[in-house]
């Protein structure tokens, strides 16, 4: 049997592109982005995505796989995997933000260790929030969760060489500062209670200025702030639901140019 060569580029354009895409996500985005899960493993993801998605991804354009069109093509693909790898990449953040500003507030802000994931310092309060996140994303489903979002990206953003819209980067920067948002409402439970200590050692220091504060303070204040890291947890979970589920939301609501 013998094939022709459209006929070898369309099923060319039919894994390539769409493995693409999805391969430019899983590089950038948190859990299977970083430096935990090795790269081949991480183009092996992919491939089975790619092969398991052929049957629900729209028919894609019949164009020469040398051709600038078929540059074009391929650019957006990786650009929109990295778009949204990067937006989920933005919730993990705001959890190093908040346990940033709570390991400050509690005088840990000089300790920090080398997150795993990415390969940079990170306060030590941050990378446990990360890693409690990574659990809840896990238990959330939120892996399954991505699949249906990517797999539903294809309709609402098909092959094609025009691809996000221009809206979609002002969206991208609004969402930045919502991960700031989010960074802080974590923290503000502890950030109030934390401060309301200093308040008393600062009342303290003024009433026995004999008294060795910063002897005292320290450690009472190093304890207290993992009691209040222990009864605010409950708080985390809502607010990286609540981070989460907007976030999916975003993505399932990006549009083509």
């Amino acid at each position: 049997m013998l094939f022709t060569t459209s006929q070898i580029a369309g099923w060319i354009g039919e894994f390539v592109w769409p493995f693409m895409r999805i391969g430019a996500m899983l590089m950038v985005m948190p859990v299977f982005g970083g430096r935990l899960v090795p790269a081949r493993v991480r183009v092996l993801m992919a491939v089975v995505l790619a092969a398991v998605m052929l049957p629900v991804i729209p028919p894609v354009p019949a164009v020469d796989p040398l051709s600038a069109e078929a540059v074009a093509i391929a650019v957006q693909q990786l650009l929109i995997g990295l778009v949204m790898g990067f937006m989920l990449q933005l919730v993990f953040s705001a959890l190093v933000i908040g346990g940033h500003a709570i390991a400050m507030s509690m005088g840990l802000g000089f300790a920090s260790m080398v997150d795993p994931q990415n390969g940079v310092n990170v306060p030590v309060i941050g990378q446990y929030y990360v890693t409690l996140a990574t659990l809840l994303f896990l238990a959330l489903d939120g892996h399954l969760v991505l699949i249906s979002v990517l797999a539903e990206s294809f309709h609402q953003l098909p092959i094609a060489a025009h691809g996000l819209s221009r809206d979609v980067f002002w969206t991208l920067a609004n969402w930045g500062t919502r991960m700031f948002a989010g960074g802080i409402l974590i923290a503000v439970p502890a950030l109030i209670a934390l401060m309301l200590t200093n308040i008393a050692f600062g009342v303290v220091s003024r009433a026995a200025p004999q008294l060795n504060v910063f002897g005292v303070g320290f450690p009472v204040t190093l304890t207290f702030g993992f009691v209040v890291i222990y009864l605010t947890l409950s708080n985390l979970l809502p607010q990286f639901q609540t981070l989460l589920t907007d976030a999916f939301t975003l993505l399932s609501s990006l549009e083509a140019g």
